[in-house]
């Protein structure tokens, strides 16, 4: 590699780094703009490349980056204390009160087991016990990286992956409190009294950080009401003040940050606020905190040392073994069955957030060695990519045996207003070349409920009602309810245009979808997408996260009268968002259409078929084929069942496919169809910043035909288009 730096003449570039710090940060941001997007198209983590860019640009590469760089050193640190303090916002406290005592159960379990095993690794390898303590911590946390997989399959409130995801909690604050205590007694003179009191110091901190930050956040907010930009700078205050005060009292500043995430939790809830903290972190600072890490790995020591390659062996197997031992106490202790066991020990098993945070704090004090840098960096590589495999093979057996047991189904039939109360759909007209087909589809909805349509329009507040910006806008909104009110009794639907001026397009929606007692809002497409649309926001998440009753996004490429053919892809059919099919149900008994409810499943022999070759494949779909049939026709009955308790007078067909790709099944299905509902789903982000693909919004790229995604109310279910319910009113 040093040849190669002298022949491509980089050396004197490293020194210019040195010197330039607006290069460095422009090349950093190149890197963590295409590097991951190229390992994910390879199917690989986009960790897995950064922490791969760094090794290329490092010492043990081209010599570009080093880690003492000033630009490169404070980036990292931030992203280091972002990357806890991320992890202690995604941190659900309340899936962890729901099964508070089994949680601490097994989080006492899989932290002290992994703990034990990693203190007898550290002692095997001639470490103290003060780094060998360290060594088992690192163990013992885990980071849930394959939560987008069992969000998506609607495994949440499955009792062995609630107990989990709670005994997040619990590792990850022991295992920081183990890492403070270490480097506490590596960089200071050990005495029981100095444990004393740094003990007692820590208790007081923590106490002030998670009760008084708490306490802070909700008074701010409540003063603050919607100024998202303040509400913002005061969660990056509160990051940075608990990483400060973790420091004054002695004490490392992730342990800090993670309290913060915290304290600051159900403050933030899961609303725009909390998407634009996450989004600042895992877009900029914790990318570049994992090429950091590349750039400290020492490559040739780890290839050419025998030793270190067998550290490496024993700590990634150690990591497993331990796991698996403490979710096998779990399965004896609680008698959970074999297939919860499993998913208990593929979600535990993951090593990438509080795990690497610990591992670079012990090497930049000198607890721990190079080797260890370099066997905790593969052990992240291989984790990362056995547990989430894991867990997808497991969820198919997990959603079978959940699916037998009676009572997990449970659908609502309450209008969100009460049962006499007008039943409304609003749907905003701005966009002239878009509301023809709204104004069509809301009155498809409109003759079959008996209801009536009331056009919306914003027009945006000034400071001054005179002001001409004002009347420009109020003069364009009467001429887009003109024109909606002359639809509307073009197409033989009574209209009530409603006129209103807000501060902004997206709290005017909620406010008189609320006022109105709407039942449904329905928006069309906005083309408004990537970084500014995350930084800042757009209308239609605006609306779904604050709205209090559904919102059907449409995207419609033809007429609505048009539509005969509708798809509704259900993928998970332990706790089935069935909100799509009675709106699909709905919109076909008013076009005279047909209904097709489609479910994937993602068969073992496909899942085989994605990592090995055709002639494996092949041999394997033979050899599963008969189980196929039997699954598919479980699965026929069991969304059969489903459907009934709907009492549709017309069913829905009902389609089952298997495939080893749910996204690509559906694009294929799809052609055959005029439109498709798909339910939205909120994917919870990994800590890390982990960018994991989600099938809606890809196939919300990839259709051609129409499309309507139904979000539901965040706090609330509501039951969506009764029937039989009279004297529906629809605002559009």
């Amino acid at each position: 590699m040093e040849l190669i730096s002298q022949v491509l003449g980089l050396e004197p570039i490293s020194q210019v780094l040195a010197k330039e710090p607006i290069i460095p940060f422009a090349i950093l941001l190149v890197v963590i703009l295409v590097v991951p997007i190229l390992f994910e198209r390879l199917r690989l983590p986009g960790l897995v490349g950064l922490v791969l860019s760094g090794i290329v640009l490092g010492p043990s590469g081209w010599n570009l980056f080093h880690s003492d760089l000033p630009v490169m050193n404070l980036l990292s640190d931030i992203g280091l204390v972002y990357l806890m303090f991320v992890a202690g916002l995604e941190v659900d406290i309340k899936l962890f009160r729901r099964r508070k005592n089994r949680s601490l159960g097994f989080g006492s379990f899989t932290f002290s087991v992994p703990l034990v095993v990693g203190t007898l690794v550290g002692r095997i390898f001639g470490f103290g016990w003060t780094a060998a303590i360290l060594i088992g911590s690192l163990f013992a946390s885990h980071t849930l990286l394959a939560y987008p997989i069992i969000s998506r399959l609607g495994l949440v409130n499955s009792e062995a992956v609630t107990v989990t995801i709670g005994a997040t909690i619990f590792t990850d604050i022991s295992a920081l409190l183990v890492l403070a205590i270490c480097v506490a007694i590596h960089t200071g003179s050990f005495s029981l009294l100095n444990l004393v009191t740094l003990l007692g110091w820590l208790t007081v901190y923590a106490f002030v950080v998670l009760i008084g930050f708490d306490w802070a956040g909700k008074e701010f907010f409540r003063r603050s009401g919607d100024d998202e930009s303040h509400q913002f700078l005061f969660v990056l205050l509160s990051l940075f003040l608990a990483a400060v005060g973790a420091q004054l009292i002695g004490i490392e500043k992730i342990v800090g940050a993670f309290l913060a995430g915290l304290a600051v939790n159900e403050t933030l809830g899961e609303g725009p606020v909390k998407e634009k903290v996450v989004f600042v972190g895992s877009a900029l600072f914790i990318p570049i905190f994992f090429v950091d890490i590349g750039l400290l790995i020492d490559l040739p020591a780890f290839v050419n040392s025998q030793g270190t390659m067998k550290l490496t062996l024993f700590i990634v197997v150690g990591l497993i073994a331990s796991k698996f031992i403490a979710a096998l106490l779990a399965k004896v202790i609680y008698r959970y069955n074999w297939q919860e066991m499993l998913m208990m020990w593929s979600l535990s098993m993951p090593q990438v957030g509080a795990t690497l945070a610990a591992t670079l704090v012990g090497h930049r004090v000198g607890l721990l060695p190079p080797e260890v840098l370099n066997s905790v960096i593969i052990l992240m590589l291989v984790t990362s990519t056995l547990g989430p495999l894991i867990t997808s093979r497991v969820a198919g057996g997990l959603m079978n045996s959940l699916a037998e047991e009676p009572g997990l189904i449970a659908l609502s039939d309450q209008n969100p207003e009460g049962a006499n109360s007008t039943f409304t759909i609003v749907v905003p007209v701005y966009n002239p070349q878009t509301q023809q087909y709204l104004i069509e589809m809301a009155a498809l909805l409109a003759r079959q409920c008996n209801g009536r349509i009331v056009p919306l329009a914003i027009a945006p507040a000034a400071a001054q009602m005179d002001a001409p910006r004002l009347a420009v806008s109020l003069q364009r909104s009467e001429q887009l309810l003109a024109k909606a009110s002359a639809q509307s009794r073009g197409l033989g639907v009574t209209t009530e245009p409603l006129l209103r001026i807000d501060d902004a397009f997206a709290p005017g929606i909620s406010r008189a979808a609320r006022e109105q007692k709407a039942s449904l809002i329905l928006m069309g497409w906005g083309n408004r997408t990537g970084l500014r649309a995350r930084l800042f926001g757009n209308v239609i998440d605006s609306v779904l996260w604050a709205s209090h009753c559904p919102v059907a996004v449409t995207r419609l490429v033809e007429s609505p009268k048009k539509i005969q053919r509708i798809l509704v892809p259900l993928e998970n059919l332990i706790a089935p968002a069935l909100q799509p099919v009675l709106f699909a149900q709905m919109l076909a008994e008013a076009n005279q259409a047909q209904v097709t409810v489609l479910n994937v499943w993602v068969s073992e022999a496909g899942r085989m078929a994605r990592g090995s070759a055709t002639a494996t494949a092949s041999v394997s779909k033979r050899r599963h084929h008969h189980t196929s049939s039997n699954e598919i026709a479980a699965r026929r009955s069991h969304l059969s069942q489903l459907l009934s308790k709907l009492a549709l007078s017309n069913p829905p067909e009902i389609q089952i496919i298997a495939h080893d790709n749910v996204a690509q099944a559906i694009l294929q299905a799809a052609r055959l169809y005029d439109l498709v509902v798909l339910p939205f789903i909120r994917n919870k982000t990994s800590p890390g910043g982990l960018v994991i693909s989600d099938v809606i919004s890809q196939l919300a790229r990839e259709l051609t035909c129409s499309i309507i995604i139904l979000g539901e109310p965040q706090h609330t279910q509501t039951a969506l288009l009764p029937t039989g319910t009279p004297n529906i009113k629809i605002v559009v």
